[in-house]
């Protein structure tokens, strides 16, 4: 295994580019093929393109904010106390990767924006901690959590389709979580990647003659508070206001307390974007620390501000010239009824490259699959987890979604995506296991 890493991480760091040279490369590639497998012409697919880029505008906000929020939340003085004794359980190299890749994991599965931000910043704690860690393979681990997000607690599209009113309830009606992520094969999915995926990341632990390490003065947050309490203007006193952080903080806290009350369980991304800014605002004190940290967090949030406006212009292209459509046919016309869970899977991971967001993904599938599944009389909810699946699979080596964890880590894409390429493949089998056997 550490050969293969080695050539893996070899391979990775001198041929993958940066992302963003990635998305650009994508955009051309998508835009080329639309040109020769559908009937669009070139002037068409510009135009889709265009249409499409400010396609995912709220969603990069919503990023940008969940990034910065948890980052915000995780420098505050409680927090890091909280991060630094689960980082200091663990006492090894070895334990520490383990350690990163379950709480990542449980993380994701409750919610996948918690669990990609917590998880990245809690590998920075550990590497702060626990000397001679591979500083790659434990952010490389703390992104592997994903893996299992679509198959969890906040899956986009099963509790999609299990929402009344949904896109497609015309087709399948509603479909209860019952019948997609309790169900025996997504259990079995879910718990194997729990055992195999922290094992696989404990195997790749390159030598100590190998290991990249970083110094734990670099991973410090900047903090440039000034602690003056004499002679303070309304203004200073203000910034320096306990009473008003509470305030804000009890207004967030009750909003909050009633939505779960409310709705119950109803994690999604602005919930947990509002729980870390509450959060956030409450545990450090004063609006002054509060906006230092934002200050520092918002170094991190570049790469997704510039990049995820070019992944909605090839979401543009490819839903509006059919292209996506193309892909979903060609496996469907090699399916049969023992064979069609899995390649709808296999699908759904080629179309992830170039849709890299769950929702968007099964507007684009939903109707060619389902159509599929019922001429075949096979089930829609398993046809909708197959596509879930496939979603949160080559995710392990699109940079798309790993750029809050390597904003976080100061890492580039081609520093873990080594690692990333065995997760991807250990998952693509246990996946494969659990849709074709159960």
């Amino acid at each position: 295994m550490k050969v293969l890493t080695r050539f893996t991480n070899s391979l990775m760091e001198r041929y993958l580019p940066d992302p963003y040279i990635f998305v650009a490369i994508l955009t051309l590639l998508v835009f080329l093929l639309g040109v020769t497998l559908t009937d669009s012409t070139p002037l068409e697919m510009a135009t889709y393109w265009g249409d499409g880029f400010w396609g995912l505008l709220s969603f990069t906000m919503q990023m940008v904010v969940v990034l910065l929020a948890g980052h915000v939340l995780a420098s505050s003085p409680v927090f890091k106390k909280i991060l630094s004794s689960l980082a200091g359980t663990a006492k090894s190299p070895g334990a520490a990767i383990l350690l990163v890749s379950v709480v990542s994991l449980i993380g994701c599965w409750i919610n996948w924006g918690f669990g990609l931000v917590i998880g990245a910043l809690f590998a920075k704690e550990i590497a702060r901690q626990v000397k001679n860690v591979d500083y790659r393979l434990l952010i490389a681990s703390a992104y592997s959590g994903f893996i299992i997000w679509h198959g969890g607690l906040a899956g986009s599209i099963p509790l999609s389709i299990a929402t009344e009113g949904h896109p497609f309830a015309d087709i399948m009606g509603i479909v209860p979580t019952t019948e997609t992520l309790f169900t025996t094969y997504n259990l079995f999915i879910v718990i194997a990647l729990f055992v195999s995926v922290p094992l696989l990341n404990r195997w790749m632990m390159p030598s100590k003659e190998e290991t990249f390490s970083i110094d734990p003065t670099l991973l410090e947050e900047e903090d440039t508070v000034e602690e003056k309490t004499k002679n303070l203007t309304p203004a200073l006193r203000l910034e320096k206001s306990y009473i008003l952080t509470g305030l804000i903080g009890l207004l967030g806290l009750v909003y909050l307390i009633q939505h779960f009350m409310n709705k119950g369980f109803d994690l999604n991304l602005n919930i947990v974007n509002l729980i870390f800014i509450v959060l956030g605002i409450i545990c450090h004190g004063t609006p002054q620390r509060f906006l230092v940290a934002v200050k520092n967090a918002a170094k991190t949030v570049g790469d997704i501000v510039i990049q995820f406006p070019f992944y909605a212009g090839i979401m543009g292209m490819m839903v509006a010239s059919g292209l996506a459509g193309v892909v979903s046919e060609a496996f469907i016309s090699i399916s049969n009824e023992h064979t069609f869970y899995l390649f709808t899977f296999f699908a759904a991971g080629i179309v992830n490259f170039f849709i890299p967001s769950g929702g968007g993904q099964w507007a684009v599938q939903a109707p060619i699959m389902l159509d599929a599944a019922s001429a075949l009389d096979l089930s829609y909810a398993k046809t909708a987890m197959a596509i879930a699946w496939g979603d949160a699979w080559t995710n392990m080596i699109q940079p798309f979604w790993a750029l809050p964890a390597l904003a976080i880590a100061g890492l580039k894409a081609k520093d873990i995506m080594g690692y990333c390429v065995f997760i991807l493949l250990l998952s693509g089998v246990v996946i494969s296991i659990g849709l074709f056997f159960f």
